[in-house]
């Protein structure tokens, strides 16, 4: 059964930085793509950054520069680099598998999530 297991959150400051873990199991994980979601208060869930089976990555316009999604095939983890915190990072974020390599094939388990909380 899959399971997805999210760590690494907490709070911060604005300008500091955080380092978001997924750990990963159950499926064959150097097989699919992985991403990253949030959801922020009051808002729908969406996606922050995703990567190809191979380690294409994609990140949203939102946070690019400031995040980077990467992952180790050999240990089965998916990390968030979220660097330059704001405030409006502040929600929950999920860990996501995806439906094959692709990063265009959609993603179809999520992880239970964890809290950045950025303020001063």
């Amino acid at each position: 059964q899959v399971q997805l297991v999210e760590s690494g959150g907490g709070a911060a400051q604005p300008g500091g930085s955080l380092r978001l873990s997924c750990a990963a199991s159950g499926f064959a994980f150097n097989m699919y793509a992985m991403a990253w979601y949030r959801q922020l208060p009051g808002k729908e869930r969406d996606l922050v950054a995703r990567i190809s089976a191979q380690g294409t990555t994609l990140v949203d316009d939102s946070v690019n520069a400031r995040f980077a999604i990467s992952r180790d095939n050999a240990n089965n983890y998916l990390y968030l680099q979220m660097n330059h915190l704001k405030n409006e990072d502040t929600g929950l974020y999920y860990c996501a598998k995806g439906r094959s390599p692709s990063i265009s094939s959609g993603f179809d388990t999520w992880g239970q999530g964890v809290q950045v909380t950025v303020s001063s």
